[in-house]
């Protein structure tokens, strides 16, 4: 069996365009889907596609580890996050060929399933962007996490902090004070909350009085509480708070993730499977945050792609935690798959028995929301002074 060809299909999801990768063999009727979406980097992601299928095009498409060791050296220059993006997105279409070729699910492949279930967590109404409600109006916002909860989750992971700086203004610090304390009061101790600074404190002392007014209510965990990449800073805030910590959305590499490990820096790690290397880098970490005793949350905000592979990965994975999910990114989410795996049963997405990654698209329709400019929701991150801030 060989690779004849590799082509990509964006699809527009409002404030950023899905890149499906499809790798074709010349085995009648026999291909592969994976997905190498990247905020507002959408033509680059496909133009570096297109650069990487001149390693893959004529190789056996079930010598996955051979491929991607081909594009990581033959491209010679560090991939960095577009990249390693557009390589995450073939080497899950890698998978999805040889569990189909075999007639067995992406996770048989993995060593089989350790789980009969994965949890999922959403966003606030499920990340939908034309129901976007402002965390400075505490009832508004606590009616939006309960109708969130009463969708079928059991997790839902919010924004609560504002665009912050080196401080941590006491008038912002006391909001989310109020503001946490009236999620956790609305719904009660059974559901999980979550919080996601977005690396928006450029320092560990304000990232810390905001945590420190949150932490009463018991999140599951503060993610991104200061910038990727400062492991050292990390380290030193989670010995400052009462709470757990998780990174990794933006981390790319598996010395950055044995950093982590080495400093015990945070509880939980999230890397992105659409841009870490994909199923094979992501199970690379999660063995480093094995070693380490910590668990592993995948990060993935985005397209159906991105999810069925999340989900075969999540039920061969001994330490996952909890999935990230946004099947309300945009309304056609459901609409371009032709099959169902995110139906949800008491918070949780059922394990496919599907060959491959059990999800295929209807290009077709598909084809109904082409690229556009996405709408791009950082534009409005700037502080009082007018200096330009991390969102």
């Amino acid at each position: 069996m060989k690779i004849t060809a590799i082509e990509t299909l964006v699809v527009n999801a409002i404030h950023r365009n899905w890149i499906f990768v499809k790798v074709l063999t010349d085995q009648d009727g026999l291909h592969g889907w994976g997905e190498a979406t990247l905020e507002w980097k959408t033509k680059a992601v496909s133009g570096a596609v297109d650069d990487l299928s001149g390693f893959v095009i004529g190789e056996d498409p079930h010598r996955i580890e051979h491929i991607v060791q081909k594009m990581r050296r033959f491209s010679f220059w560090p991939l960095g996050s577009i990249g390693l993006t557009a390589l995450s997105g073939i080497e899950q279409a890698l998978w999805d060929i040889k569990g189909k070729a075999l007639g067995v699910p992406v996770w048989q492949l993995l060593g089989g399933r350790v789980r009969d279930r994965v949890r999922v967590y959403t966003h606030l109404l499920q990340a939908r962007q034309d129901r976007l409600v402002d965390h400075r109006d505490i009832s508004a916002f606590c009616d939006a996490v309960q109708e969130t909860v009463e969708l079928g989750y059991s997790a839902v992971k919010l924004g609560l902090v504002p665009y912050s700086g080196y401080d941590a203004p006491l008038p912002a610090v006391r909001h989310v004070e109020k503001l946490s304390n009236a999620i956790r009061e609305r719904v009660g101790t059974t559901v999980d909350i979550m919080t996601d600074f977005h690396g928006r404190p450029d320092s560990v002392h304000a990232a810390k009085a905001f945590i420190d007014v949150i932490a009463p209510i018991r999140p599951m965990f503060v993610e991104e509480p200061i910038q990727p990449g400062d492991a050292e800073g990390l380290a030193q805030l989670s010995r400052m708070v009462d709470c757990p910590l998780a990174t990794g959305e933006r981390l790319l590499t598996i010395q950055e993730y044995a950093e982590l490990a080495r400093l015990r820096a945070v509880t939980y790690v999230q890397p992105d499977l659409a841009h870490c290397g994909g199923i094979s880098g992501g199970r690379r970490i999660a063995a480093i945050a094995e070693a380490a005793s910590m668990g592993i949350m995948p990060h993935n905000p985005m397209g159906p792609i991105a999810g069925a592979v999340s989900l075969q990965f999540a039920a061969a994975t001994p330490n996952f935690v909890i999935q990230e999910e946004a099947v309300g990114l945009a309304p056609w989410f459901g609409e371009i798959c032709q099959n169902d795996l995110f139906g949800l049963t008491d918070g949780c997405w059922s394990i496919p028995e599907a060959p491959g990654l059990g999800i295929e698209i209807d290009e077709r329709a598909a084809s109904r929301h082409p690229y556009a400019p996405e709408i791009i929701p950082a534009l409005d991150a700037i502080l009082p002074d007018g200096r330009i801030a991390n969102w």
